[in-house]
């Protein structure tokens, strides 16, 4: 554990602001069971995710693509929020003014209730049409391959940013508007290597916010942040937020 605060002064700062924004990745997701599909144990089939989440892979075999999404939502679908998911809703209620960035696609966050959020790398319990564009809720576990549209009979896919494609411009302006606007800014369970999230820290730190981490190990934010704590989100949040 490197800080220049302890977590009890972190959680006496958190309990007086009025503005905080959050930014979790994959290590609070983790902590839920729920694999992060990157490296040797993130194979499926002899694929790899960068093989399959883009939209080439989708075009060329759209059912291929679908099985992996459904092997994923079925995953996803037997786990459930845990401690730190549970603290930042109630951070949320809390703070007048507040706003979670997730890169997790699992809605985990959504599932413990959490309402003011931008998850900018997508959901993979919403689907969007290829044909007329309609973005709808799905939860089907397991889901039709391949499926189709109820309103025009297209074919659906994940809603979920692929590599190659861009974020959506107004998550974007919504959590530059967060960061800039903050006085505390979390970062939980990212390792900072990901853009544009990895630029999240900076954009904070410019307009003079307290930026604090939760990782299990140091990343490319340790140097930057003002109080980094080393270990599993599902421990440390709830004990960094006010009751």
């Amino acid at each position: 554990m490197t800080t220049r605060y302890s977590l009890s002064e972190i959680r006496d700062r958190l309990a007086n602001a009025r503005s905080v924004t959050v930014l979790t990745g994959a290590g609070i997701s983790a902590d839920s069971g729920i694999p992060t599909f990157r490296g040797a144990d993130g194979l499926w089939k002899n694929y790899r995710p960068e093989e399959l989440a883009s939209p080439d892979a989708f075009a060329r075999n759209p059912a291929l693509v679908w099985e992996w999404y459904n092997w994923r939502r079925e995953l996803i679908a037997a786990k459930q929020p845990n401690a730190a998911h549970t603290a930042l809703v109630t951070l949320e209620h809390r703070a007048e003014n507040f706003w979670l960035i997730t890169q997790n696609v699992d809605g985990l966050h959504r599932a413990a209730g959490s309402r003011k959020l931008s998850e900018i790398h997508g959901n993979i319990w919403k689907v969007r049409c290829t044909q007329c564009g309609i973005v709808e809720d799905n939860h089907a576990v397991p889901i039709p391959i391949p499926p189709t549209c109820s309103s025009c009979g297209g074919l659906l896919r994940p809603h979920i940013v692929w590599f190659g494609e861009s974020l959506a411009r107004e998550d974007i302006e919504r959590s530059l508007h967060a960061l800039r606007s903050c006085e505390i800014l979390l970062i939980i369970g990212t390792s900072g290597v990901v853009y544009p999230a990895a630029s999240f820290a900076s954009v904070a730190k410019e307009q003079g916010a307290l930026v604090v981490e939760v990782n299990l190990d140091p990343t490319s934010h340790t140097s930057l942040v003002d109080a980094s704590f080393h270990g599993r989100a599902k421990d440390l949040v709830p004990l960094l937020v006010p009751g």
